[in-house]
């Protein structure tokens, strides 16, 4: 876990070392100011017990001595939290930044096994709470185990025997200290993934805001959170009540030691007859409060650490996790055509999964043909789809794209060629030419205006008092479905793909305008292979070849004329949409629609 989370240290290097390097000189100094403090104390106290005059030239030699020690303290001090603070924060950004590029890298697989709401926990939540360790690690940590030993030095320097006093506190206190961590840690685990669940359903109840609102549902999405929230604070407050012991277990030790040390420190005064000196055993009740503020500190940072040791654990969870697509050692990149083969392939979203979400498709696509495929909701449709362009993997069997396996292809070079406007359309923050770039960088303002005209969706942008330049709120809410949908099928047609597949992209636009945009598509890009998921039949009537899926399986394909009719689960879906009985439709009616 340290390996993987030092490579983000990378450029913070120096800083991460040069913090407990003046962390160790600043604790030094503070070990030595006492010692400096003793020598003066005595000096004065000689002189009184012998009736003599104070010997100024001593206090001012020792208070230079003491300033310029207190000054080069302080510099050390300050220079340490300078680097602490440059490397702890510079140590987060990198972080994230990994994390991010690493999740950019994850295929839908990896992304479903860790989900968007921990994915975004992980970045945020347990980022911050890994850089507060970090910092209290490079500065904190350091300071305080070198100053009990120099403490400890110091004491057993100054106080003899009563060194061994602070030695037996150790063994105690850092057996109750991995007590605590050994109970509060499991906690911890449990806290962390309710903080997912908890997150999960801020997101939810955000991005279904117009869902709750229509359905009067603000009560029951509040009791859900509370119930949420409520849990997270239960297993956090079990888990803080553990750590709390720290405190009073600290004291008790704090205050026995320096009960102890004063009896003792008092009773060698007076059997010494002055020979222990007073500023011995008095900076000897300094450094045992050193001794014990460093281990009050250090507990301090034990308790950060066991709270940040599950954050850091999920954080390397992403870190380590590999996404399972990725490009070949020598890609191919170019996509000749838009022929698509399916060779027996089959397909399952786990590898312990017991079904098959595609099982034994062979289809097999020209370049330049128009396939619509309808089926019930769960058919596989989109799933068949999502193959093409690699965004998951065939379990079973082969795809190829221009006749090459899509396996061959650099992933970039096989997703620009295929172009898909997913099911759940998304557009981004920003003005509408920023979105359609996404299909095309350099994309000059007349391609994006083609391409808005092929999408229907010129009109209606220019219909916007600043047009092109009208600015997307985060996730399209300022325009309606079908405009969202068009906006996205010109970004998908920016990219001048060979194939492109529209995943029930149209259902929000009304009957004309879906006409007229595959008008465009057969006029203006026939070599363009297309693949239309649509739940209407009115959608793919004039497409080339209809796939019908029902179960993960090819239940039948053929033309609009040839399924009419004939095919069970076809003719079902055209009766409902079209209100038309079925010995009208068998009798002459295959082109009733048209």
């Amino acid at each position: 876990m340290i390996k993987v989370l030092s490579k983000s240290v990378r450029e913070y290097k120096t800083a991460s070392i040069l913090s407990p390097v003046f962390v160790s000189l600043e604790v030094v100094l503070e070990c030595l100011i006492p010692f400096i403090i003793a020598q003066l104390v005595n000096a004065i106290d000689v002189d009184v017990a012998k009736g003599e005059v104070i010997r100024m030239s001593e206090v001012w030699m020792y208070g230079g001595i003491l300033i310029g020690m207190a000054f080069v303290s302080l510099a050390c001090g300050a220079l340490a939290g300078a680097f602490c603070a440059k490397a702890s924060a510079g140590f987060a950004k990198n972080l994230r930044k990994d994390l991010y590029y690493k999740v950019q890298d994850f295929s839908f697989e990896n992304i479903d096994k860790f989900s968007t709401p921990s994915l975004v926990t992980r970045m945020t939540t347990d980022v911050t709470n890994v850089q507060f360790a970090y910092m209290m690690i490079i500065r904190v940590a350091v300071r305080s185990p070198l100053m009990m030993i120099f403490s400890l030095v110091m004491t057993f320097i100054m106080g003899g025997s009563l060194g061994w006093i602070f030695v037996a506190v150790i063994p105690p206190l850092a057996l109750l200290l991995l007590l605590i961590m050994k109970k509060a840690m499991p906690l911890f685990h449990r806290v962390f993934k309710k903080y997912d669940n908890l997150n999960e359903s801020i997101q939810e109840n955000v991005r279904g805001m117009r869902v709750v609102k229509s359905f009067v549902r603000e009560e029951y999405e509040k009791e859900k959170f509370d119930r949420a929230a409520t849990d997270v604070q239960m297993d956090f407050t079990k888990a803080e009540r553990i750590l709390a012991w720290n405190n009073p277990i600290m004291q008790f030790f704090f205050y026995g030691v320096l009960s102890t040390v004063l009896f003792l420190g008092s009773y060698m005064i007076l059997k010494s007859n002055g020979a222990t000196g007073v500023g011995e055993v008095s900076q000897l009740i300094v450094y045992g409060m050193q001794i014990l503020m460093s281990l009050m500190m250090f507990s301090m940072v034990f308790a950060m650490i066991v709270m940040s040791m599950e954050s850091a654990r999920r954080i390397c969870e992403v870190l380590a996790e590999e996404s399972t697509i990725v490009n070949p050692e020598n890609p191919i990149t170019e996509v000749v055509s838009g022929d698509i083969d399916f060779d027996s392939v089959s397909f399952k979203y786990s590898a312990v999964a017991e079904r098959y979400a595609l099982a034994d498709i062979d289809l097999h696509i020209k370049s330049g043909e128009t396939i619509g495929i309808i089926g019930g909701t769960g058919s596989s449709k989109t799933t068949l789809v999502n193959l093409i362009s690699r965004l998951y993997d065939a379990t079973e069997g082969s795809i190829s794209v221009g006749g090459h396996n899509v396996k061959e292809y650099d992933l970039n070079t096989l997703r620009n060629s295929v172009s898909v406007v997913l099911q759940k359309n998304e557009l981004f923050s920003g003005t509408i030419k920023e979105n359609l770039r996404w299909g095309n960088p350099d994309a000059t303002d007349e391609q994006l205006i083609e391409a808005c005209r092929l999408a229907q969706a010129d009109e209606f942008i220019q219909s916007f008092p600043q047009g092109y330049d009208t600015f997307i709120e985060q996730g399209g809410t300022n325009v309606s479905g079908g405009q969202k949908q068009r906006l996205c099928i010109a970004r998908a047609l920016l990219k001048n793909p060979k194939v492109l597949i529209l995943d029930d992209s149209t259902s929000a636009v009304d009957t004309r305008t879906d006409a007229l945009i595959r008008k465009a598509f057969r006029e203006y890009i026939p070599e363009t292979t297309k693949i239309i998921i649509a739940q209407r039949t009115s959608s793919v009537e004039d497409a080339d070849r209809i796939v019908i899926m029902d179960g993960g399986r090819i239940n039948a394909i053929g033309t609009h004329k040839e399924l009419l009719g004939k095919n069970p689960i076809y003719t079902e879906v055209y009766t409902t949409q079209n209100k038309a009985s079925n010995d009208d439709m068998i009798s002459g009616g295959g082109d009733g629609n048209e």
